[in-house]
């Protein structure tokens, strides 16, 4: 079996020190993805019959940091091993979470103003029809808001819960885009790394 020499083995190690790293921001996408699922503040907002939208680019958040760190675990057995078939299975795999975290950054950056929209219809609804309930009140403990003075009048808050909504959900789904999208920029490197060394050793094995 024909080991890859010179340049190639300076890719080889560079491919597995990659590697590493990309499986530490699988587990962050993870922990990020986990974080913004289950925050309290988050679930207190849209529990009890609140839309759901905003959490399908978490979950894909959550599904891709988990096939990171899998995927970053074949490509340093691909790099040790230089083998060609797990770093072609690597390679395939960088490609399917690529499109998935663009899907992720691209849903949240798109649909932002829409999934905000959504919100302050649900907040709307719920203290329309009964200004007391729980799920009003989160909203104004949370967000330290006010609808009107007869719905929240232990909140000192000269903020509206629609600027405020906006305000919160704004961050997070920006988090949900930068973060997808980074982390899609950073496979490209490592489908690059992955390509160059199957090559290399596909070549040096023909040599011989």
């Amino acid at each position: 079996m024909g080991k890859v020499e010179g340049g190639m083995k300076c890719v080889k190690y560079l491919l597995f020190l990659f590697n590493f790293i990309f499986w530490v921001m699988g587990s962050l996408v993870l922990a990020v993805g986990l974080w913004l699922r289950l925050d309290p503040n988050t679930k207190s907002l849209l529990e009890n019959g609140g839309p759901d939208t905003f959490f399908i680019g978490v979950y894909i958040l959550i599904a891709a940091g988990g096939l990171v760190m899998l995927v970053g675990f074949f490509g340093c057995c691909g790099a040790v091993r230089e083998s060609q078939c797990l770093l072609g299975l690597f390679f395939a795999c960088l490609l399917v979470i690529f499109g998935a975290e663009v899907a992720a950054g691209v849903f949240g950056f798109l649909n932002k103003d829409e999934i905000i929209k959504e919100i302050k219809n649900f907040y709307d609804k719920s203290a329309g029809n009964n200004g007391n309930n729980a799920t009003v009140k989160s909203y104004h403990d949370v967000l330290n808001c006010c609808g009107s003075t007869s719905l929240c009048p232990d909140v000192v808050s000269n903020q509206t819960c629609h600027a405020a909504i906006e305000e919160f959900f704004n961050t997070k789904l920006f988090i949900v885009g930068y973060v997808g999208i980074g982390i899609a920029g950073v496979m490209i490197i490592g489908m690059i790394f992955s390509m160059v060394l199957c090559c290399a050793i596909r070549n040096s094995r023909e040599v011989i």
